[in-house]
C-alpha cells in the first residue's frame, strides 16, 4: 500500500500541471491571444511552392494551342464551380458561429419552413451553374472537335499512329520512315494524326500538348496537334489494355524546321526497314519496349491494320 502510494504522488502532480496548462491555454484563446507557433508561416509557404511546383507538367503547362485551350476550359469551369462553393462554405461557417448556444441575439423559428426568396436563390444558382458550364462544354466541344483542322498556313505533317501491345509504332507515309515508342515533330506545324490499333482499345495521350483520343481495333480515328515549343515531352496511353499497360509510354521530341529535317534524312540514311517481318515481331506482345527506327518501307502497313487484316499475334500461353 505504501509504494502505491508513492506512484500515485507524481501521476496527481503530473495531472494537475497539465489540468493548469489546459487552463491556461484556454484563457489565452478566450482572450483572443492565439498560441505563436513560428513554423506556421514556414509550412503554409512550402506547401504552397509544392502545389506551385507541381504544375509544371501536364495538362497545366501547355505547349500547343490545343492544350492551351483546353486549360482556359478546365480553369474557366473551376471558377463557375468555386463561385459557388466558396460562398457555401463561408455561410456554412458563418451559420455555425451565429446560430451558437451562447449567441442570446440569434432567434430560433421553430415553426418556419418556407420563404420564397430563398427557394428562388436555391434553385437559380444551380441552373446557372448547369447553365454556364454547359455552355463551356458546348463550345469548347466544337472548337476543339479532333477533327478539325488547325488554323495554321503550313499544311500538316501527317502521322500515323498504330496502338500494339504494348508499344506505339509511329508511321510517317510522306517520308516513308517508321518509329516505336517515341515521336518527332517538328514545331509550329500542324500534326495530322490517323490512329489505329491491333488489338484491345488504348487511349492516345499527350498531355502537354493536347487532346487524348482512343484508338480502335478495325477503326480508325484522327487527331490534330501542334507544339509550339522545342523540347521532350511524354506520352501515354490513359487506357487499361492488359498486363504490360502500366509500360505503354513513349516520347515527343519537338525540334525546329531544319532539325526535323536533319532528323529525316539522318532515318533514311542509317536506319532498318519496316518489311512484313518486321511488322510481324512488332504486333507480338512485348513489355517495356525500347525505341526502334526504320528509314524505309516496302508498304505502308497502317491500312492493312485499320481494316483489321494485321492484329496482335498471340501465344497459346498469352492468349490464356
Amino acid at each position: 500500500m505504501a509504494a502505491s502510494g508513492k506512484l500515485r504522488a507524481p501521476i496527481r502532480a503530473m495531472a494537475a500541471r497539465l489540468r493548469r496548462g489546459l487552463r491556461s491555454a484556454a484563457r489565452r484563446w478566450a482572450g483572443g491571444a492565439a498560441p505563436q507557433h513560428k513554423w506556421v508561416p514556414t509550412v503554409g509557404i512550402l506547401c504552397g511552392c509544392v502545389i506551385l511546383a507541381s504544375c509544371r507538367e501536364g495538362v497545366l503547362d501547355p505547349h500547343g494551342p490545343v492544350g492551351l485551350a483546353e486549360r482556359v476550359i478546365l480553369g474557366d469551369a473551376t471558377a463557375i464551380m468555386l463561385a459557388v462553393v466558396i460562398p457555401v462554405i463561408i455561410l456554412t461557417l458563418a451559420f455555425a458561429w451565429w446560430f451558437r448556444a451562447g449567441n442570446r441575439r440569434a432567434t430560433y423559428r421553430a415553426e418556419w419552413e418556407y420563404a420564397g426568396r430563398i427557394e428562388l436563390i436555391i434553385w437559380a444558382i444551380p441552373a446557372l451553374v448547369v447553365l454556364f458550364l454547359g455552355g463551356v462544354a458546348w463550345i469548347g466541344s466544337h472548337d476543339l472537335d479532333p477533327r478539325k483542322p488547325l488554323d495554321s498556313a503550313t499544311p500538316p505533317l501527317e502521322v500515323e499512329v498504330v496502338s500494339l501491345d504494348w508499344r506505339w509504332l509511329f508511321i510517317y507515309p510522306h517520308e516513308h520512315i517508321a518509329t516505336v515508342n517515341y515521336l518527332v515533330v517538328p514545331t509550329g506545324v500542324p500534326i495530322h494524326f490517323q490512329l489505329t490499333s491491333t488489338s484491345v482499345m488504348n487511349s492516345f495521350f499527350i498531355p502537354q500538348i493536347g487532346s487524348q483520343i482512343y484508338t480502335m481495333p478495325g477503326m480508325t480515328t484522327q487527331l490534330n496537334l501542334q507544339a509550339d515549343q522545342p523540347g521532350i515531352y511524354d506520352g501515354l496511353s490513359a487506357q487499361f489494355s492488359g498486363p504490360g499497360f502500366s509500360d505503354m509510354r513513349f516520347t515527343v521530341r519537338a525540334e525546329s524546321g531544319e532539325g526535323f529535317a536533319s532528323w529525316v534524312t539522318q532515318v533514311r540514311a542509317g536506319s532498318g526497314a519496316l518489311s512484313e517481318a518486321t511488322l510481324a515481331e512488332l504486333v507480338r506482345p512485348t513489355r517495356a519496349g525500347g525505341e526502334l527506327t526504320y528509314g524505309s518501307m516496302a508498304k505502308d502497313p497502317f491500312e492493312a491494320v485499320a481494316h483489321g487484316r494485321t492484329t496482335t499475334l498471340w501465344s497459346p500461353k498469352e492468349a490464356l
